[in-house]
């Protein structure tokens, strides 16, 4: 049996035959992977933009996404955070509690909409929000996935959706 090499990998989980039987444009559906998410997945370049909407402010989704007191409420794969700092900027620093261990992380990049970390020395997710034109009250959360991380695109959907239960009136 012939082994997939990465895109061959990414392609086939990011662009699958549906439940309905049609044929994704590079996003998960709605059903076809995760359940009831209202997440939805797309390929940009090395990475799976994992993003959901949300009725709030993109300023308000932004603060809440870099707020690390909020991180174990909605992010399912942290159960506790460290730092000193409670809103993420470029050099925070710090440790979640992944699995029962804890783990130290560093944001190596944050421009108030978007942020991103290293993870035990590890590069990992993204984060951002993206807003609406026209739609003030409206706005896009998305968490960015390495390609050979794909795995975790379903962990990111329910995080999503419970950020979303979170900030949304």
């Amino acid at each position: 049996m012939r082994r997939l090499n990465r895109d061959e990998t990414v392609g086939r989980i990011v662009n699958y035959r549906s439940r309905s039987g049609g044929e994704s444009d590079g996003r998960f559906d709605r059903c076809g992977c995760d359940g009831d998410s209202a997440a939805t997945v797309a390929r940009e370049g090395a990475t799976l933009a994992v993003g959901r909407d949300v009725n709030v402010a993109p300023d308000v989704a932004a603060e809440a996404l870099r707020d690390t007191h909020g991180w174990p409420d909605w992010g399912t794969a942290i159960s506790a955070v460290e730092s000193d700092d409670r809103y993420v900027t470029r050099g925070t620093t710090g440790r979640v509690r992944v699995g029962g261990a804890w783990v130290p992380f560093r944001v190596t990049a944050c421009n108030g909409r978007r942020w991103e970390w290293r993870v035990a020395g590890l590069p990992a997710t993204g984060h951002r929000v993206d807003s609406y034109a026209g739609g003030p009250e409206r706005s896009r959360v998305v968490i960015e996935v390495p390609a050979v991380a794909a795995w975790y695109v379903p962990v990111c959907r329910r995080a999503l959706d419970r950020f979303a239960a979170l900030v949304e009136p």
